[in-house]
């Protein structure tokens, strides 16, 4: 059975898009195809070879996954790079028309039909299955207005704060560590809590953070930057996010922690601050949930909010350009399962709509493969607790957990993805800046100091 299947893709892959059939593919009845030494799709049942006659390409693969109709036997990571150039739906749609008129050509010689017809025959007759429904969200209202963010994220962050911890470890930081070195991965987390320590520090080292000083966390999550830089540099710190569960659970770490006199965690969006000014505002993995559109009135925002000569730290998940801007759409899988309304921009364009704004930018660092390191770590965590993770959330979601880290650590890896952190200074009138004239202030921690 597997080998009518497998010619339509083999076909498809050497003709349309150039290369061999990476992977190899194992159906219901336990025929196989395609290459033997390397991790395999396995496909369980009829309802996965629907979704992807029907949705070829990366949303297809997805539900497919996220339903259980879809395994893999072998390396996970391995599967997902082998396959990385067949996800073609990124493209824009010129591309894909004109991958689909060469698909057609090839497809409607006479062998190929009868190829065709005996893969929809092995498929069944009917639609494909509904995709997986509970982890789907429902978007209402126009992009990126207070309601459709705030819906957004908590689609993302509300699904158990015990889930997260599980994931995350301790430290409960969603945004890449900072690694000296390879982690091990087979300790029970120290690695990746020191890891994660040490990206706290460079960010308030890089903000000059000081006694007394009001630092602004865009985004805070769980609370943990607004915590270290109140004990560790003794700063007053207000933490804002939209999700509900995250800020429940940050302020009983500020107070188990006795830190209520220096943080504060709010649940507002950061267009609805109205009490600055600031000394310092940092956003850590929230510019992402933006959008386009609006990212030129996030950076006035912030820029309104910090006081002349206080600094600006961006840390923000970054895409390679595309020809065409106006044509880029988010990764579909991304969108429906994991970040609805999430979009991401070149480090270019995000440092240039920063200074429209009136920053100056005075630092880049790229972090690429510390979230590379960083995420097979959380998938590390996930894998060694899937049972349990399964019971916090759905298996469903525990598996669109598992495909997005992976396939997201892959996408580091392999320079299709990178994360930034923009160092921003809004000067004062005279065009003075504050800032040293070397970067030496790095090299170490100033609450080791102190």
């Amino acid at each position: 059975m597997a080998e009518a299947a497998a010619a339509v893709l083999s076909r498809f892959s050497e003709q349309v898009l150039g290369v061999p059939l990476p992977v190899g593919i194992r159906l219901w009845d336990g025929s196989t195809a395609g290459p033997e030494d390397g991790p395999t799709f396995v496909l369980r049942d009829r309802d996965a070879l629907r979704r992807l006659l029907w949705r070829p390409g990366e949303l297809g693969l997805a539900r497919a996954w996220v339903a259980g109709d879809l395994e893999v036997d072998g390396d996970l990571y391995e599967l997902l790079a082998r396959i990385s150039t067949l996800l073609w739906e990124r493209d824009g749609p010129g591309t894909r028309t004109a991958a689909l008129g060469r698909a057609l050509s090839v497809l409607t010689t006479s062998d190929s039909v009868r190829t065709v017809s005996r893969t929809l025959a092995l498929a069944g007759s009917g639609l494909p299955p509904a995709p997986p429904a509970e982890e789907v969200v429902r978007r209402r209202g126009p992009a990126h207005s207070l309601r459709r963010d705030k819906a957004a994220i908590s689609h993302h962050y509300d699904v158990g704060n015990d889930f997260y911890r599980l994931v995350l470890g301790p430290s409960l930081v969603y945004s890449c560590a900072y690694w000296e070195g390879e982690p091990s991965f087979g300790d029970s987390g120290g690695t990746l809590e020191q890891a994660q320590e040490a990206k706290l520090d460079l960010v308030c080292r890089k903000l000059a953070l000081r006694e007394g000083q009001r630092l602004l966390d865009v985004g805070c999550g769980w609370g943990s930057l607004a915590m270290y830089a109140a004990e560790h540099y003794g700063v007053r710190v207000v933490g804002v996010t939209i999700s509900d569960e995250q800020a429940a659970l940050a302020r009983e770490r500020v107070a188990a922690a006795g830190l209520e006199h220096l943080v504060e965690i709010r649940v507002q969006d950061y267009r609805q601050i109205d009490d600055s000014p600031f000394d310092a505002i940092s956003s850590i993995g929230m510019a992402e949930h933006v959008g386009r559109k609006r990212y030129r009135a996030y950076a006035d925002v912030l820029h309104q909010l910090l006081k002349p000569g206080g600094r600006l730290l961006n840390h923000q998940i970054a895409r390679r350009p595309v020809q065409d801007e106006k044509e880029y759409r988010m990764d579909p899988f991304i969108d429906r399962y994991v970040f609805p309304d999430g979009e991401l921009a070149p480090v270019g364009s995000t440092v240039s709509l920063l200074e429209e704004a009136g920053f100056e930018v005075r630092d880049v660092e790229s972090l690429r493969e510390h979230y590379a390191l960083t995420l097979r770590a959380w998938v590390t965590n996930l894998e060694a607790r899937w049972d349990e993770a399964v019971k916090l959330t759905s298996p469903g979601r525990a598996r669109v957990w598992r495909l997005y880290m992976a396939a997201s650590a892959v996408g580091f890896e392999n320079n299709t993805m990178g994360v930034n952190q923009v160092l921003a200074v809004r000067t004062g009138g005279d065009g003075r800046s504050g800032m040293p004239l070397r970067r030496d202030f790095l090299a170490t921690s100033a609450s080791l100091l102190a």
